[in-house]
């Protein structure tokens, strides 16, 4: 399988349709004029839960090779170099710091002074803070030195461990019940200038097209460790 992430247009790049095109030639000089004048296109635009929802997807992956690695150390196969400090490394770059700080300002607080899902947004933040304190753990522990030391292979095999059994949940609580409902706490307007704020600070930390480096990062990853391939996982029936 062969990754396709690389992209011609970013996410609020214009879109003209072969059919507008068309339409306006057979309009003629006037229709073509109006077109330039109004400089006006149909803009593809991702809202700021569906970008959420994305960032997920890369959570995701990082937890499949977290279970592989966590699957090697328990079992003593080998484990690549630098893999478990890499994928950590997009956890707090891009989780950690990026996508969990935007629920934490622009999302929870909307949900505490509506006096909504309080309970859900305390646990979740909670979670959070100790994915964070996980995070440094397994920095900490998958150095060199520290796969080479019993001890701390199994400090970062239960890391991993608690890690993979917080975050699988939490994801989905998120996907399922905190999201859905985020849209009726604000206003089309708001929502829309909230997707174009996303937009503006992934541009900020991580350059143009940040999610699909972090996706091509994340892939990479994956096929040091033999799991790119996503056939692979298909069940035997």
């Amino acid at each position: 399988m062969e990754e396709v992430i690389t992209r011609k247009r970013t996410r609020r790049d214009f879109i003209m349709t072969g059919a507008a095109g068309i339409g306006l030639l057979l309009a003629g000089p006037g229709g073509l004029a109006l077109a330039a004048g109004k400089q006006e296109s149909k803009e593809e635009e991702i809202g700021p839960v569906e970008d959420l929802m994305r960032e997920h997807g890369v959570l995701r992956r990082v937890l499949l090779i977290y279970e592989e690695a966590h699957h090697r150390l328990d079992t003593g196969k080998d484990l690549p170099s630098g893999v478990v400090v890499d994928s950590a490394g997009i956890i707090r770059r891009f989780v950690e710091d990026y996508h969990e700080k935007l629920e934490q300002h622009e999302l929870f607080p909307r949900f505490r002074q509506a006096g909504k899902l309080v309970q859900l947004v305390d646990v979740l933040h909670n979670q959070h803070q100790a994915g964070r304190g996980l995070t440094d753990s397994i920095l900490q522990s998958a150095t060199p030195a520290g796969l080479a030391d019993a001890g701390t292979r199994r400090k970062l095999t239960e890391a991993l461990r608690q890690f993979l059994r917080m975050y699988r949940p939490h994801a989905a609580w998120e996907d399922t019940v905190l999201f859905p409902a985020f849209r009726s706490l604000v206003s089309p307007k708001e929502y829309d200038a909230l997707g174009e704020k996303f937009e503006d600070k992934e541009k900020e930390l991580f350059g143009k097209e940040g999610y699909e480096k972090m996706v091509n990062q994340v892939a990479e990853l994956e096929k040091k460790l033999g799991i790119y391939d996503l056939s692979q996982f298909t069940a035997k029936v």
